[in-house]
Protein backbone atom coordinates (compact mmCIF):
# COMPACT_ATOMS: atom_id res chain seq x y z
CA UNK A 1 0.00 0.00 0.00
CA UNK A 2 1.29 3.53 -0.77
CA UNK A 3 0.84 5.89 2.12
CA UNK A 4 1.81 8.07 4.72
CA UNK A 5 5.09 5.49 5.78
CA UNK A 6 3.44 3.84 8.33
CA UNK A 7 4.14 -0.39 8.80
CA UNK A 8 3.70 -3.82 8.81
CA UNK A 9 4.19 -6.82 11.09
CA UNK A 10 6.56 -9.03 9.27
CA UNK A 11 8.28 -12.16 10.74
CA UNK A 12 11.23 -12.08 9.27
CA UNK A 13 13.15 -8.18 8.84
CA UNK A 14 16.55 -7.25 7.47
CA UNK A 15 19.28 -7.14 10.46
CA UNK A 16 20.96 -3.43 10.63
CA UNK A 17 22.39 -1.60 13.48
CA UNK A 18 20.16 -0.87 16.15
CA UNK A 19 20.31 2.72 17.11
CA UNK A 20 19.61 3.62 21.01
CA UNK A 21 17.53 6.75 20.08
CA UNK A 22 16.28 8.81 17.72
CA UNK A 23 18.32 12.67 16.45
CA UNK A 24 17.25 15.87 18.02
CA UNK A 25 15.95 16.48 14.82
CA UNK A 26 13.28 14.23 14.86
CA UNK A 27 11.67 15.62 18.02
CA UNK A 28 8.31 17.31 17.07
CA UNK A 29 5.68 19.81 19.67
CA UNK A 30 2.43 19.06 20.62
CA UNK A 31 0.03 20.50 17.53
CA UNK A 32 -1.78 24.08 18.83
CA UNK A 33 -3.40 26.31 16.87
CA UNK A 34 -7.26 27.91 17.51
CA UNK A 35 -7.71 26.15 13.69
CA UNK A 36 -6.45 22.57 14.90
CA UNK A 37 -8.59 22.76 18.04
CA UNK A 38 -11.54 23.82 16.09
CA UNK A 39 -11.50 20.93 13.80
CA UNK A 40 -10.13 18.47 16.83
CA UNK A 41 -13.56 19.28 18.49
CA UNK A 42 -15.87 18.03 15.68
CA UNK A 43 -13.21 15.00 14.84
CA UNK A 44 -13.95 14.11 17.83
CA UNK A 45 -17.91 14.93 18.39
CA UNK A 46 -18.92 13.09 15.10
CA UNK A 47 -16.61 10.55 15.19
CA UNK A 48 -15.23 11.27 12.09
CA UNK A 49 -11.71 9.36 10.89
CA UNK A 50 -8.46 10.81 9.15
CA UNK A 51 -5.57 9.12 8.69
CA UNK A 52 -3.71 12.27 10.20
CA UNK A 53 -4.93 10.98 13.53
CA UNK A 54 -4.62 6.75 13.21
CA UNK A 55 -1.34 7.46 11.89
CA UNK A 56 -0.26 9.33 14.40
CA UNK A 57 1.19 12.07 11.60
CA UNK A 58 4.29 14.28 13.48
CA UNK A 59 2.73 17.31 10.94
CA UNK A 60 -1.53 16.93 12.02
CA UNK A 61 -1.22 20.26 13.67
CA UNK A 62 0.68 22.59 10.62
CA UNK A 63 -1.67 20.04 8.52
CA UNK A 64 -5.26 20.76 10.07
CA UNK A 65 -4.23 24.42 10.54
CA UNK A 66 -3.55 25.02 7.22
CA UNK A 67 -6.91 23.36 5.98
CA UNK A 68 -5.80 20.31 4.93
CA UNK A 69 -6.68 16.30 5.97
CA UNK A 70 -6.22 13.00 4.77
CA UNK A 71 -9.16 10.29 4.95
CA UNK A 72 -8.22 6.63 4.48
CA UNK A 73 -10.92 4.74 2.06
CA UNK A 74 -11.81 0.86 1.36
CA UNK A 75 -10.64 -0.21 4.93
CA UNK A 76 -8.26 -0.76 7.39
CA UNK A 77 -7.14 -4.05 6.25
CA UNK A 78 -4.66 -3.84 3.01
CA UNK A 79 -4.13 -6.76 1.01
CA UNK A 80 -0.20 -6.64 0.77
CA UNK A 81 2.48 -6.75 3.17
CA UNK A 82 5.11 -3.87 2.53
CA UNK A 83 8.06 -4.06 5.09
CA UNK A 84 6.92 -0.55 5.98
CA UNK A 85 3.36 -0.22 6.69
CA UNK A 86 1.54 -0.41 10.10
CA UNK A 87 -2.00 -0.47 8.42
CA UNK A 88 -3.16 -4.86 9.46
CA UNK A 89 -2.78 -7.52 5.94
CA UNK A 90 -5.24 -10.05 5.88
CA UNK A 91 -8.53 -10.56 3.84
CA UNK A 92 -10.28 -7.08 3.94
CA UNK A 93 -14.39 -6.97 4.69
CA UNK A 94 -16.78 -6.20 1.52
CA UNK A 95 -16.66 -2.90 -0.02
CA UNK A 96 -18.56 -0.14 2.18
CA UNK A 97 -20.68 2.03 -0.62
CA UNK A 98 -21.68 4.83 1.57
CA UNK A 99 -18.12 5.16 2.37
CA UNK A 100 -17.98 8.02 -0.56
CA UNK A 101 -20.65 10.10 1.32
CA UNK A 102 -18.96 9.49 4.75
CA UNK A 103 -16.00 11.06 3.69
CA UNK A 104 -17.29 13.79 1.17
CA UNK A 105 -19.22 14.65 4.61
CA UNK A 106 -16.66 14.94 6.63
CA UNK A 107 -14.69 17.65 4.15
CA UNK A 108 -17.61 19.59 4.27
CA UNK A 109 -17.99 19.64 7.90
CA UNK A 110 -14.40 20.11 8.83
CA UNK A 111 -14.04 22.75 6.32
CA UNK A 112 -11.42 21.28 4.25
CA UNK A 113 -9.63 23.37 1.89
CA UNK A 114 -7.27 20.58 0.67
CA UNK A 115 -8.22 16.90 0.59
CA UNK A 116 -6.11 13.92 0.68
CA UNK A 117 -7.41 10.71 -0.44
CA UNK A 118 -5.42 7.41 0.34
CA UNK A 119 -6.70 3.87 0.27
CA UNK A 120 -5.74 0.48 1.26
CA UNK A 121 -4.78 -2.15 -1.53
CA UNK A 122 -7.83 -3.96 -2.44
CA UNK A 123 -6.08 -6.77 -4.83
CA UNK A 124 -8.69 -9.03 -3.75
CA UNK A 125 -11.18 -6.68 -5.91
CA UNK A 126 -11.50 -6.98 -9.76
CA UNK A 127 -11.69 -3.11 -9.69
CA UNK A 128 -8.97 -2.88 -7.00
CA UNK A 129 -11.37 -0.61 -5.32
CA UNK A 130 -11.05 2.67 -8.38
CA UNK A 131 -14.91 2.77 -8.31
CA UNK A 132 -15.16 3.71 -4.98
CA UNK A 133 -12.33 5.91 -5.45
CA UNK A 134 -14.05 7.87 -8.35
CA UNK A 135 -17.41 7.87 -6.66
CA UNK A 136 -15.91 9.74 -3.37
CA UNK A 137 -13.82 12.21 -5.70
CA UNK A 138 -17.44 13.07 -7.24
CA UNK A 139 -19.18 12.96 -3.98
CA UNK A 140 -16.16 15.92 -2.59
CA UNK A 141 -16.67 17.62 -5.58
CA UNK A 142 -20.47 17.58 -5.31
CA UNK A 143 -20.81 18.60 -1.59
CA UNK A 144 -17.39 20.84 -1.62
CA UNK A 145 -16.67 21.98 -4.68
CA UNK A 146 -14.37 24.61 -4.00
CA UNK A 147 -12.31 21.76 -2.05
CA UNK A 148 -9.14 21.04 -4.03
CA UNK A 149 -8.43 16.74 -4.08
CA UNK A 150 -5.39 14.97 -4.05
CA UNK A 151 -5.57 11.30 -4.43
CA UNK A 152 -2.70 9.14 -3.27
CA UNK A 153 -3.44 5.90 -5.43
CA UNK A 154 -2.01 1.89 -5.49
CA UNK A 155 -1.03 0.41 -8.45
CA UNK A 156 -4.08 -1.30 -9.12
CA UNK A 157 -1.61 -4.19 -10.33
CA UNK A 158 -0.70 -1.57 -13.31
CA UNK A 159 -4.34 -2.53 -14.77
CA UNK A 160 -5.28 0.55 -16.83
CA UNK A 161 -8.97 0.36 -17.04
CA UNK A 162 -8.72 1.07 -13.26
CA UNK A 163 -6.49 3.93 -13.22
CA UNK A 164 -8.77 5.17 -15.87
CA UNK A 165 -11.45 5.61 -13.25
CA UNK A 166 -9.07 8.01 -11.50
CA UNK A 167 -8.20 9.72 -14.33
CA UNK A 168 -11.77 10.62 -15.50
CA UNK A 169 -12.49 12.18 -12.36
CA UNK A 170 -9.61 14.52 -12.56
CA UNK A 171 -8.54 15.37 -9.18
CA UNK A 172 -5.99 18.07 -8.56
CA UNK A 173 -3.38 16.33 -7.62
CA UNK A 174 -2.45 12.21 -8.65
CA UNK A 175 0.18 10.44 -6.04
CA UNK A 176 1.45 7.27 -6.23
CA UNK A 177 4.51 6.64 -4.04
CA UNK A 178 7.42 4.20 -5.04
CA UNK A 179 8.60 4.43 -1.76
CA UNK A 180 12.15 2.93 -2.39
CA UNK A 181 15.04 2.30 -4.48
CA UNK A 182 14.32 -0.08 -7.19
CA UNK A 183 17.02 -2.27 -5.30
CA UNK A 184 15.25 -2.42 -1.90
CA UNK A 185 11.42 -2.37 -3.71
CA UNK A 186 11.40 -6.47 -3.16
CA UNK A 187 11.97 -5.90 0.60
CA UNK A 188 10.12 -2.85 1.44
CA UNK A 189 6.99 -2.95 -1.45
CA UNK A 190 7.37 -6.92 -1.24
CA UNK A 191 3.68 -7.32 -4.06
CA UNK A 192 5.06 -4.00 -5.58
CA UNK A 193 7.00 -3.36 -8.64
CA UNK A 194 9.49 -0.26 -9.51
CA UNK A 195 8.98 -0.68 -12.76
CA UNK A 196 5.19 -0.94 -12.91
CA UNK A 197 4.97 2.25 -10.52
CA UNK A 198 6.60 4.19 -12.47
CA UNK A 199 4.10 2.81 -15.66
CA UNK A 200 1.30 4.20 -13.33
CA UNK A 201 2.93 7.71 -12.87
CA UNK A 202 3.88 8.33 -16.85
CA UNK A 203 0.30 6.95 -17.86
CA UNK A 204 -1.27 9.34 -15.50
CA UNK A 205 0.37 11.76 -17.01
CA UNK A 206 0.47 10.80 -20.65
CA UNK A 207 -3.52 9.94 -20.38
CA UNK A 208 -4.53 14.06 -18.71
CA UNK A 209 -3.27 14.23 -15.13
CA UNK A 210 -1.89 18.11 -14.83
CA UNK A 211 0.27 17.33 -11.73
CA UNK A 212 1.72 14.22 -10.82
CA UNK A 213 3.79 13.48 -7.45
CA UNK A 214 5.42 10.48 -6.18
CA UNK A 215 7.65 10.08 -2.60
CA UNK A 216 10.20 8.11 -1.32
CA UNK A 217 11.31 7.35 2.47
CA UNK A 218 15.19 7.17 3.29
CA UNK A 219 17.16 5.33 6.23
CA UNK A 220 16.10 1.77 4.61
CA UNK A 221 19.92 1.32 3.20
CA UNK A 222 19.66 2.87 0.04
CA UNK A 223 22.95 4.91 -1.37
CA UNK A 224 23.43 8.79 -2.59
CA UNK A 225 23.87 7.38 -6.33
CA UNK A 226 20.67 5.42 -6.01
CA UNK A 227 18.35 8.53 -4.51
CA UNK A 228 19.76 10.60 -7.07
CA UNK A 229 18.83 7.40 -9.97
CA UNK A 230 15.02 6.87 -8.41
CA UNK A 231 14.61 10.78 -8.85
CA UNK A 232 16.24 10.65 -12.13
CA UNK A 233 13.92 7.96 -12.73
CA UNK A 234 10.90 9.91 -11.58
CA UNK A 235 11.84 13.03 -13.80
CA UNK A 236 12.15 10.69 -17.05
CA UNK A 237 8.16 9.51 -16.11
CA UNK A 238 7.28 13.19 -16.02
CA UNK A 239 6.92 13.62 -12.19
CA UNK A 240 6.15 16.68 -10.99
CA UNK A 241 6.26 16.81 -7.46
CA UNK A 242 8.50 15.40 -5.20
CA UNK A 243 8.75 14.21 -1.49
CA UNK A 244 11.04 12.35 0.70
CA UNK A 245 11.56 11.97 4.27
CA UNK A 246 12.76 9.84 6.99
CA UNK A 247 11.44 6.17 7.23
CA UNK A 248 10.50 5.61 11.21
CA UNK A 249 10.03 2.22 12.84
CA UNK A 250 6.94 1.81 14.69
CA UNK A 251 8.11 -1.76 16.56
CA UNK A 252 10.73 -4.36 16.73
CA UNK A 253 8.73 -6.01 14.33
CA UNK A 254 9.11 -3.93 11.42
CA UNK A 255 12.07 -3.24 9.15
CA UNK A 256 14.52 -1.49 11.00
CA UNK A 257 16.33 1.98 10.48
CA UNK A 258 19.58 1.65 8.68
CA UNK A 259 20.60 5.52 8.76
CA UNK A 260 19.30 8.34 10.24
CA UNK A 261 19.57 11.04 7.50
CA UNK A 262 20.41 14.52 8.26
CA UNK A 263 18.71 17.60 7.71
CA UNK A 264 21.78 19.17 5.13
CA UNK A 265 21.38 15.73 3.66
CA UNK A 266 17.75 16.31 2.54
CA UNK A 267 18.43 19.74 2.04
CA UNK A 268 21.17 18.40 -0.52
CA UNK A 269 18.68 16.38 -2.20
CA UNK A 270 15.64 19.19 -2.65
CA UNK A 271 18.48 21.31 -4.55
CA UNK A 272 19.18 18.36 -6.83
CA UNK A 273 15.80 17.24 -7.42
CA UNK A 274 14.69 20.81 -8.53
CA UNK A 275 17.95 20.99 -10.61
CA UNK A 276 16.75 18.09 -11.87
CA UNK A 277 13.25 19.57 -12.82
CA UNK A 278 10.79 19.01 -10.06
CA UNK A 279 8.14 21.55 -10.11
CA UNK A 280 8.12 21.15 -6.36
CA UNK A 281 9.65 19.16 -3.71
CA UNK A 282 9.53 18.56 -0.03
CA UNK A 283 12.19 17.42 2.11
CA UNK A 284 12.72 16.58 5.06
CA UNK A 285 13.07 14.08 8.04
CA UNK A 286 9.83 14.57 8.85
CA UNK A 287 8.03 14.76 5.72
CA UNK A 288 4.94 12.74 5.00
CA UNK A 289 2.95 12.30 1.68
CA UNK A 290 0.61 14.71 2.09
CA UNK A 291 3.09 17.49 3.90
CA UNK A 292 2.78 20.81 2.14
CA UNK A 293 0.26 19.38 0.10
CA UNK A 294 -1.98 22.15 -0.21
CA UNK A 295 1.28 23.95 -1.96
CA UNK A 296 1.87 21.65 -4.67
CA UNK A 297 -1.13 23.17 -7.13
CA UNK A 298 1.16 24.88 -8.81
Amino acid sequence: MDQNWHSVDLKKTKKTKKFSSKPKWLRVKLPTGKKFSNLRSIVDKHSLHTICESGNCPNMGECWGAGTATFMILGNVCTRSCGFCAVSTGKPGSVDWSESEKVANSVKLMDIKHCVITSVDRDDLKDGGSILWAQTVKAINRLSPQTTIETLIPDFKGETYNIDRIIEVSPDVVSHNLETVERLTREVRVQAKYSRSLFVLKYLKENGIKRTKSGIMLGLGETYDEVINTMQDLRNHHVDILTLGQYLQPTKSHLKVAKYVSPDQFDLYKKIGLELGFKYVESGPLVRSSYHAEKHLF
